[in-house]
């Protein structure tokens, strides 16, 4: 049965629960654990390399970053260590790159600045901006085919954006942009790649960089192995923060990403397999946790989705959503398992999110939530959007498909919606959608479902009422 733009107003009266299909409540949380067990953080040999030996010095000014890149040459050439950054603080003139079995080691009272001069950030690299592949600027902490590395220690990396920098190339005043500034939208570089995207144009001719003004990301291992990034505290970034790419095996464990600027995504997994997101910490000036399988044709072309993500005990302060899955999405996501975090904030929007439209395409599927206690959000418990905004000059159409999102033992105390789920049209629905045990309190608008079927409550209460699934229209 199929639900169409149906509202729930509050107060509704008690009713008996419904219990979903036998066929539709698998052990997946089952899977869960077979897929922790196949995560396993790399291990590195007992050698440290100081990059004070290397000539670094951390007195704010200095230029660390040779010293810097000659530790971790050497770190690789002899097998893999520690490259160690004592306590102080120490400029980086550039991008640091990450080579096999390098552990880059922030200890405890030592920060890494970058520079936020945009030359300093080139020759080029092979990335992705915004999930479409192309050449450009390369991101602070980069690896490319790389495997066993890691970022630890319990010290700081600051990107230095602000509005005086990187943050105004977004064209918005809030960011520090002004008339007769340049920016992306002015360069047309973001319109430019989109197109280069839909018209399948080669990689290697998307040079960007100079001139483009399309910001770089934070930390951004691409096509590597054995990631693992734990307990540092990661400031003020360009454009998203911790991005892997095409990569698997991730453990991110322990971390504080504080950013809000724009498009401050804390972490982006991209057409990544098995990874663990835990303990961390988010307050962003977007998504806290995203999780993205490229966009438009390079999503389809590459053919790889998000897959087999865990997220257990993080905190979720500001940002756009808490754990969201979209919009660059077009290669699929599925086997998303998040579980007992906190999100609170009245710069929050939302807890839960999916976003996709019919340029994305992809399929989304087996989304599983639960033990999730949610303070106070802007918007909405629970989003589930296809009619995402487009952002994209095409007539092609790939109208994704969304099922199977199971949201168990979830309470909230204040919000304006509870549920606020729209599907593409009565032909391409939200498939599937299943509260179990959930507690929405303090909802202003009640519930909003358009396009939807296959939903089964148990045990939901809006508002102190047991809710029903509402009759077909």
């Amino acid at each position: 049965m199929r639900y169409i733009a149906y509202i729930f107003i509050l107060f509704i009266p008690a009713a008996c629960s419904i219990r979903p299909p036998e066929q539709l409540e698998p052990g997946s949380w089952k899977q869960m654990d077979q897929i922790l067990a196949s995560i396993r953080p790399p291990a590195f040999p007992g050698r440290t390399y100081d990059i004070t030996s290397f000539g670094a010095k951390g007195d704010s000014h200095t230029d660390c970053l040779p010293a810097i890149r000659a530790a971790i040459e050497k770190c690789h050439n002899e097998g893999g260590g520690k490259v160690e950054v004592p306590a102080g603080v120490y400029l980086s003139n550039g991008p640091i790159h990450l080579k096999s079995n390098v552990n880059l080691h922030i200890s405890k009272g030592a920060t890494i600045k970058y520079s936020t001069d945009p030359a300093h950030y080139l020759p080029v690299v092979y990335t992705r901006w915004e999930g479409s592949e192309c050449w450009n600027y390369s991101p602070l902490i980069y690896a490319f085919e790389q495997e066993n590395i890691a970022v630890t220690g319990s010290g700081t990396l600051d990107g230095q954006a602000g509005p005086g920098n990187w943050w105004a190339w977004v064209n918005k005043a809030e960011f520090g942009w002004k008339e007769g500034m340049p920016s992306q939208k002015d360069s047309l570089s973001g319109p430019r790649l989109i197109e280069w995207n839909t018209l399948e144009v080669p990689v290697d001719q998307r040079v960007l960089g100079q001139g483009a003004y399309l910001r770089p990301n934070f930390i951004q291992p691409y096509r590597c192995k054995n990631i693992l990034i734990d307990s540092v505290t990661i400031r003020n970034s360009p454009m998203w923060v911790i991005n892997p790419v095409l990569s698997e095996n991730i453990t991110i464990q322990n971390v504080s990403v504080i950013s809000h600027g724009p498009n401050s995504d804390g972490c982006d997994p991209e057409s990544c397999r098995n990874v663990l997101i835990r303990n961390c910490y988010f307050d962003t000036g977007d998504d806290c946790i995203a999780l993205k399988s490229g966009r438009n044709q390079d999503g389809r072309r590459i053919g790889r989705p998000i897959e087999n993500v865990v997220v257990q005990g993080c905190q979720m302060k500001d940002g756009h959503g808490g754990v969201v899955i979209g919009s660059e999405v077009s290669g699929g996501a599925r086997n998303i398992f998040a579980e007992n975090c906190l999100m609170d904030s009245p710069n929050l929007e939302r807890a839960i999110r999916v976003k996709t439209n019919k340029v994305r395409g992809g399929t989304i599927e087996n989304l599983f939530f639960r033990n999730i206690t949610v303070g106070e959000v802007r918007e909405a418990v629970v989003r589930v959007n296809m009619r995402y905004p487009i952002y994209a000059d095409t007539n092609q159409v790939f109208i994704p498909t969304v099922r199977n999102i199971f949201v168990e033992n979830v309470s909230s105390s204040k919000s304006r919606y509870g549920l606020l789920v729209e599907g593409y049209d009565d032909a391409n629905p939200v498939n599937g959608l299943h509260l179990k045990g959930c507690r929405f309190d303090g909802v202003k608008m009640g519930d909003s479902i358009k396009f939807a079927e296959g939903l089964s409550f148990e045990g939901y209460y809006l508002n102190g009422t047991l809710v029903e699934v509402p009759a077909p229209k």
